[in-house]
């Protein structure tokens, strides 16, 4: 089981490196591998028979006003449907403006070249409007502050999570009937940086050490100093985003083009992580293919599954169901419930996500894309 191009022979040597760094590695990770996977076979039956009602919904005008539980349940799914953020002939006036303009500026990039429907615009008026609205900056305010300092650390100099700026971004309007191919699952914000960069690689030390059920996915340190973009390829953010999100500009419903997320950020991050430093012993495909017993510890491989060489750089992770089969992602990639115009969508930066292949709607499924930075 690996990628599909080798990774440089120095990349088993990072594995070697990050093994020395943490005391009795091979035995701490070993258990919590098994940790893992047992706790994987359990999460994943419960998102696949809730679907998309897995996803946490609230309503804008509740968010002061939500239980704690709510608020750990959306910290640990990763995901959430923010209804009613703007009004919905607000958010529709928007979708019929940016269509005037593609209409008007024929020549604007955007894919499929030869039927444009996710342009590369950023700074059109609808946009601005959208990310500006005083109801969207209450909401990345809300969202920041599920982020925090490590325990005891106290404030971090520099760092107000109450004042949200601006990370410009595109959007689409999908037809029906075109197949969507790319989006497979994957994460965003950071490829092979987040074992080969050492302020990255400490947003995960307590995966690294054994400690899983400790990592905390929104603890501040090491998010800020992180480099995601060490070997600069094109296309890969630099900044921090905290969240992704888009804002509803059409209803879309599930199979119409819509997001799909694995909504348990906790559990697809321990995996991750931890997934480079263990092979199978048997064929893919063999009875009890997915039993610990049958998955070893190994770092003599360069390879990190899911990671690939592209542009000068790296791209991933990109998890597969044959490199990455306990995440079980033909049945735990959930698409999001119906959302509205004027509906958000808004995911984890850890999020396993991606775009449904399929839209099987009769109308437009039209978001414009607003992430998170602070």
């Amino acid at each position: 089981m690996s990628t599909s191009a080798r990774l440089p022979a120095r990349f088993a040597d990072l594995k070697r490196q990050i093994a020395d760094l943490y005391p009795d590695f091979q035995e701490r990770v070993t258990q919590a591998w098994g940790e893992i996977i047992a706790q994987l076979k359990v999460v994943n039956a419960d998102i696949a028979q809730a679907g998309p009602d897995y996803i946490p919904q609230v309503n804008f005008a509740d968010l002061d006003k939500l239980e704690e539980e709510e608020v750990n349940k959306i910290r640990r799914r990763g995901s959430v449907i923010i209804r009613d953020v703007v009004h919905d002939a607000e958010a529709i006036r928007w979708k019929t403006q940016l269509e005037e303009f593609v209409k008007t500026n024929p020549d604007v990039i955007g894919v499929p070249e030869n039927d444009k429907q996710f342009f590369m615009l950023y700074w059109t008026k609808p946009q601005v409007e959208a990310r500006s609205h005083p109801n969207m900056l209450k909401v990345s305010v809300w969202l920041n502050n599920l982020y925090h300092p490590k325990t005891n650390d106290g404030p971090i100099e520099g760092v107000d999570l109450s004042t949200p700026l601006t990370y410009a971004d595109r959007f689409r309007i999908r037809r029906p009937g075109i197949s969507w191919v790319l989006h497979p699952p994957h994460v965003d914000g950071g490829t092979i940086e987040r074992w080969e960069d050492p302020a990255f690689r400490e947003c995960f030390s307590d995966i690294l050490s054994g400690n899983w059920r400790s990592h905390d996915p929104y603890e501040l340190k090491g998010r800020l100093n992180a480099s995601t973009s060490r070997y600069d390829r094109p296309s890969q953010a630099s900044v921090f985003r905290t969240f992704q999100g888009w804002l509803a500009m059409s209803e879309t419903a599930p199979t119409q083009g819509t997001l799909r997320v694995y909504p348990d950020v906790l559990l697809s991050n321990s995996y991750l992580i931890l997934r480079p430093f263990f092979r199978p012993k048997v064929p893919v495909g063999s009875l009890d293919f997915l039993n610990r017993e049958n998955w070893e510890f190994d770092i003599s491989s360069p390879e990190f599954p899911g990671i690939y060489p592209k542009d000068g750089g790296y791209y991933g992770p990109e998890p597969t169901p044959e490199m990455h089969p306990h995440l079980e992602l033909e049945k735990t990639m959930t698409s999001v419930p119906k959302v509205y115009p004027g509906d958000t969508v808004f995911w984890h930066c850890d999020v396993v996500h991606s775009v449904e292949r399929e839209h099987t709607g009769t109308g437009d499924s039209a978001g414009t894309l607003i992430s998170l930075i602070s």
